[in-house]
């Protein structure tokens, strides 16, 4: 299978290194140096390169978008007439089912797959389109090395934007707990999932 696609095999790569970079658990009872080492080893790896919000705003990826959160990770494109879309209404869904602390726990995060084309004002009118320009809900973009290099880095880089994936990554990232939840899964069930890391923050 690889050996017919190797853009497939690149992107196995790539994600399974994120996943051997983030594998190990931090818990409340890890020592303050071992938290700091995690938390200095997830920074190297996901980066600290700056992305443009659906505001103009430049965030730090790993500082001001993943550390310390709860994240649902989505990858679109604009332009795109089908699958965007879709998936946008079905994480709105999905947030609506929420309660309201689980909602305000979890950091909703879009990613462009194709930055040259979407422009934070693009990025903001998709999401207002869809009811999904609200408060905890990033819409990123950015130069297109610097994007690249983050979807990479998530295992979801593409140079077709046609041919993106629309499976989710979600992780509690002080635990560095990932995981992915593939597009076949029911609103209800990614609501269980993202649940579920919500409450490994719950006190013992």
């Amino acid at each position: 299978m690889f050996r017919k696609n190797p853009s497939l095999l690149a992107r196995y790569v790539a994600y399974a290194a994120m996943l051997f970079i983030v594998s190990a658990p931090v818990v409340a009872g890890d020592a303050p140096a071992d938290k700091a080492a995690a938390e200095a080893k997830a920074r190297d790896y996901f980066s600290n390169v700056e992305l443009v919000d659906q505001n103009g705003r430049s965030v730090k990826f790993y500082d001001e978008v993943l550390k310390d959160n709860i994240v649902v990770i989505s990858f679109i494109f604009t332009n795109c007439q089908s699958a965007c879309p879709l998936m946008t209404r079905n994480l709105t869904m999905i947030r609506d089912m929420m309660r309201e602390d689980e909602r305000r726990a979890i950091q909703f995060v879009s990613i462009s797959i194709d930055p040259l084309r979407d422009t934070p004002s693009a990025m903001k009118e998709f999401a207002q389109k869809h009811d999904a320009d609200i408060d905890g809900w990033l819409w990123l973009t950015g130069q297109p090395d610097d994007v690249n290099y983050v979807t990479k880095r998530l295992g979801s880089f593409t140079e077709d934007p046609e041919a993106h994936t629309t499976t989710l990554l979600a992780a509690n990232v002080p635990n560095a707990h990932w995981t992915k939840i593939p597009p076949n899964v029911p609103p209800n069930g990614v609501v269980a999932r993202l649940r579920l890391l919500v409450e490994e923050n719950a006190a013992p």
